[in-house]
């Protein structure tokens, strides 16, 4: 049984700044803050079966959520598995989402793969990374179970972020440059402490492809709202007062003020809680999904196993390196 008294401690304190280092200049997908959260909450809505394995490992799942975005700067295809640009394939019509939701092999043949990996592929790589997380499960191996865990909920709540939708990723093509961080990491760090975050409990999922599609979806039909009210919310506030000037850490930066960002998060209907919130139920359902198409193991004899992944010393290197110093993928000022 979770103790939910001790859930509600557990979100009321969990330090913002043990997460999130101000001297970052660019901003990553939901932020460091957003996708360690989002991971460690998703564990709670797990059911008894699966709740204490992932509860025993909760550092683990809530630390390497942003393993994929240290990848993003150095591994070849590691980019584009974060994003996809429904837009491009907008001279589709009608047809665009029957086509789209194909599985990989006929996707890629209509296409071409190199068109899909070059508008983004996170749909399908959701999948396969479901399919991975199952056979590890299958395995009972503890190393790619943790792995893969973390690694799918890096993916999905990446695809419930409306601005991973489209070729207008950070407002470069619409004067809103910068509207990428304003959204994923601004609006977190400032109002995630205010959030309701009891989602439910996971479900198991019948069709995955049916349902990672559908996230997409409503990520890409909030995009006229996200760039909308951003222009609304400039209007009402005025240049002058947009922008603010705070010290971070040994750093004093330009950054949206608090009053803008208040009323861009009013103007949006608390949009950023409401997909974090789905996001989190998406990775424990899919995580629960995962475990039950494997058969549904127990996991019980797996606690007392601590993870020894080979690869995690190069993840302490690519922890050490400046993100920005190497560009294999799209970086959001």
């Amino acid at each position: 049984m979770v103790n939910w008294l001790n859930y509600r401690l557990l979100i009321l304190a969990l330090p913002l700044f043990l997460f999130f280092s101000f001297e970052q200049k660019k901003a990553l997908p939901w932020g460091f803050v957003g996708h360690k959260q989002i991971n460690r909450l998703a564990i709670f809505t797990l059911p008894p079966e699966l709740f204490g394995f992932y509860k025993t490992h909760i550092e683990f799942i809530t630390d390497h959520s942003v393993d994929p975005d240290k990848r993003r700067y150095t591994v070849e295809g590691e980019a584009e598995c974060h994003y996809i640009d429904l837009d491009h394939y907008y001279f589709l019509a009608d047809s665009m989402y029957t086509l789209l939701e194909t599985p990989w092999n006929k996707a890629s043949t209509y296409f071409t793969e190199d068109t899909l990996k070059a508008y983004g592929i996170v749909p399908w790589h959701i999948q396969l990374m479901k399919y991975k997380l199952q056979k590890a499960f299958e395995q009972k191996n503890v190393d790619l179970i943790l792995k893969y865990s973390s690694e799918i909920g890096h993916y999905i709540a990446d695809a419930h972020v409306p601005l991973h939708t489209t070729q207008n990723y950070n407002g470069q093509l619409t004067n809103q440059k910068g509207i990428h961080g304003l959204w994923e990491s601004r609006l977190v760090e400032l109002y995630q402490n205010d959030y309701q975050f009891f989602v439910g409990k996971s479900q198991y999922i019948e069709n995955l492809n049916s349902y990672i599609w559908s996230v997409v979806r409503e990520s890409h039909a909030a995009l006229d709202t996200v760039f909308k009210m951003e222009i609304e919310a400039s209007n009402r506030i005025g240049y002058a007062n947009k922008y603010s000037i705070e010290q971070r850490g040994n750093q004093t930066l330009k950054t949206y003020s608090k009053d803008f960002c208040h009323t861009y998060h009013q103007l949006m209907g608390n949009m950023v809680e409401r997909r974090m919130r789905q996001a989190i139920l998406a990775i424990g359902s899919i995580w629960q999904t995962a475990w039950i198409d494997a058969g549904q193991p127990d996991l019980n004899s797996l606690l007392t196993q601590k993870p020894h992944l080979s690869e995690l010393e190069h993840l302490n290197q690519l922890n050490q390196e400046d993100p920005t110093s190497i560009h294999g993928g799209r970086i959001c000022d």
